[in-house]
């Protein structure tokens, strides 16, 4: 529940994100329930990594995760939420095996992202492979696309390393710098960075190519942020991006 309290309080102290923030805080912690109760589930009867035939021991509880966003998310998530809530159990497993096999943008559906993210983190946590496939770009372990990035110091005097953040289980790996993370440019000219001077530790990792960006926090001087959660507090950034006409690769806890 690092994360979630994480999230309440910056919410105390970033008028601007507050309700993103507590909205994150609750989906934290609800997923966090999941993931417990996932896990014990794990030691009794180990589950596979195959979802097709993990899910049927699993869905109803899964679904208690869009019934919050239901409750507490911001429009037109909640509204999304509402529905998938709805959904009778055939229904919302036939999603779920579509988000998991299918290679499209993860982006088009956050929900189902929000309701396995439990899931993948539990078998991450037990080193039990899921059956995705693995591309460049994404997460080594689950095949996820990563909602953030992060600078850390390196050894080296070449400048902070670069790290993605997987939005589907949280693992944390090492990226090419000067490489778009969706089509793969790497050519610097057509990599540029943004900054704002309201968040001097963040910038927007844009890709003229494909138009896509990732959000990149830095952590080389203070490594005390939760990338996922402090995310948040720049939502600002990713409006303004939106509005030179860049898409972000994954969004964030806040569907942004």
């Amino acid at each position: 529940m690092r994360r979630a309290a994480r999230a309440e309080l910056l919410a105390g102290v970033s008028l601007a994100a507050a309700e993103p923030l507590r909205f994150a805080a609750g989906l934290l912690r609800a997923q966090g329930s999941l993931a417990e109760a996932l896990s014990a589930a794990h030691e009794a009867s180990p589950l596979s990594g195959k979802l097709e035939k993990d899910l049927p021991r699993m869905l109803s509880r899964l679904l208690e995760v869009p019934r919050f966003a239901a409750r507490s998310g911001p429009s037109p998530l909640s509204d999304e939420a509402l529905a998938r809530s709805a959904e009778d159990l055939p229904t919302a497993g036939t999603r779920l095996m579509v988000f998991w096999t299918e290679d499209r943008p993860a982006a088009e559906d956050y929900i189902s992202r929000a309701m396995l993210r439990p899931y993948v983190e539990v078998l991450r946590s037990h080193n039990a492979a899921p059956d995705r496939i693995h591309r460049h770009g994404r997460c080594p372990f689950c095949g996820g696309a990563p909602s953030v990035a992060v600078r850390r110091s390196a050894a080296s005097e070449d400048g902070a390393a670069r790290f993605l953040v997987c939005a589907l289980c949280g693992l944390e790996f090492a990226f090419n710098r000067i490489l778009c993370p969706s089509c793969f440019e790497e050519d610097p000219a057509k990599l540029p960075s943004f900054t704002a001077d309201a968040h001097p530790f963040v910038r927007i990792e844009a890709c003229e190519t494909c138009r896509r960006y990732v959000k990149s926090i830095d952590l080389s001087q203070d490594a005390r942020p939760l990338p996922e959660v402090d995310d948040l507090v720049s939502l600002s950034m990713d409006l303004w991006a939106a509005g030179q006409g860049y898409a972000r690769i994954e969004p964030g806890l806040a569907g942004i």
